[in-house]
């Protein structure tokens, strides 16, 4: 068992803001997000999926875009509320989404009663959506629907101009049943991943069922996911932490960053509400203090994987700077190296950064 970080796979995960008033500069934004971290050798960029909000509602949608936007890196999205979804339309979605992007679809899902449903379930049921099952069953059915089993018995056909098939679930690709994830923060939650199957992905928030510890609960997390996973299947763990680092920063947005992570400490003190949520601190600073924190997290020892999560507050300026000095001065440090690049020669422009504070 190591006992210190050795970063493989360098992802990132972003949050797809947009203006109100003008949500194609938002996504477009995005969309040259990935693009740079994929200039920079980045192995993976990941969107989150969000309803109601200046975000992106259709994470399938977004990264069949973004498929033909790169070449390389893997698109992923962190996490997809199953409840909304209908196990088939989805899985016909994200299977169209991969094909396009030639086998690079990296899905996260998550169950549950998914956020804001008092306002929206009504919208997307038949009935009331209380009585729906919201829980891991739907994810299992999509999963089953991406198998992409036939449909009917031996003889059955379906019909259409110029071709008699078989009818199953299309475009098929059997690639994207390994490329599943599963959005984990407590035991029964991994457990569930584990035995289904599922990579994981563990982030900055997790559920403080047995410890008051951010770490020791993770790292219990962590340790359950690997018992009941199965061996045979070469599964995927991955560590998402909230990076921001200060190096190229000018001095305006530095004080910013000091006073976004001054402002989101005392929640990582202790439990917070009825589910005792608990919260990882943020990692901010210079490299070198970055470097310090991340060598020292025990976590991290137990994956190869890390992903950036980058908060939701900033803009496109912000991100490529915080980007451009993690793949410099940080991650190869942990022993990461960039995939197939172009790299740019100067970190993002300065005065991007300034009109940004």
């Amino acid at each position: 068992m190591r006992t210190t970080p050795l970063i493989r796979t360098l992802s990132f995960l972003t949050p797809g803001n947009y203006p109100d008033d003008d949500p194609f500069t938002g996504l477009e934004d995005t969309l040259q997000l990935f693009e740079y971290g994929e200039s920079l050798g980045f192995d993976g960029a990941w969107i989150r999926q969000r309803h109601l909000e200046h975000g992106v509602g259709s994470a399938a949608v977004f990264l069949a875009a973004a498929g033909q936007r790169t070449r390389r890196i893997e698109l992923g999205t962190a996490v997809i509320p199953i409840g909304y979804e209908s196990p088939f339309r989805l899985a016909e979605d994200l299977s169209m989404a991969d094909v396009l992007s030639r086998g690079r679809l990296q899905a996260g899902f998550s169950a549950g009663t998914p956020p804001h449903a008092e306002l929206i379930g009504h919208l997307v049921f038949d009935g009331d959506w209380r009585s729906y099952d919201l829980s891991y069953g739907r994810i299992a059915r999509l999963v089953e629907n991406l198998r992409g089993d036939y449909l009917g018995d031996a003889d059955t056909v379906i019909h259409s101009p110029g071709n008699t098939q078989r009818p199953r679930l299309q475009p098929h690709n059997p690639g994207l049943i390994d490329r599943l994830w599963y959005g984990g923060g407590s035991t029964r939650s991994v457990r569930w991943a584990g035995e289904n199957g599922l990579n994981l992905l563990t982030g900055n928030i997790v559920s403080g069922e047995h410890s008051d510890d951010f770490t020791t609960t993770q790292l219990s997390l962590i340790g359950e996911y690997r018992r009941l996973v199965d061996p045979a299947r070469p599964a995927r763990a991955a560590v998402g932490r909230v990076i921001v680092p200060f190096d190229s920063a000018d001095r305006v947005t530095r004080e910013r960053y000091r006073q976004y992570a001054a402002g989101r400490h005392e929640r990582t003190l202790a439990p917070q509400g009825e589910r005792r949520i608990l919260f990882a601190p943020d990692v901010v600073g210079t490299a070198e203090q970055i470097l310090d924190r991340l060598r020292n997290d025990p976590v991290l020892t137990q994956t190869s994987e890390l992903r950036l999560e980058l908060p939701y507050e900033f803009d496109r300026g912000d991100y490529e700077q915080i980007l451009y000095d993690t793949v410099q001065l940080i991650a190869p440090a942990l022993g990461w190296q960039p995939g197939s690049t172009d790299p740019p020669t100067t970190a993002p422009a300065a005065d991007g950064l300034a009109a940004s504070a």
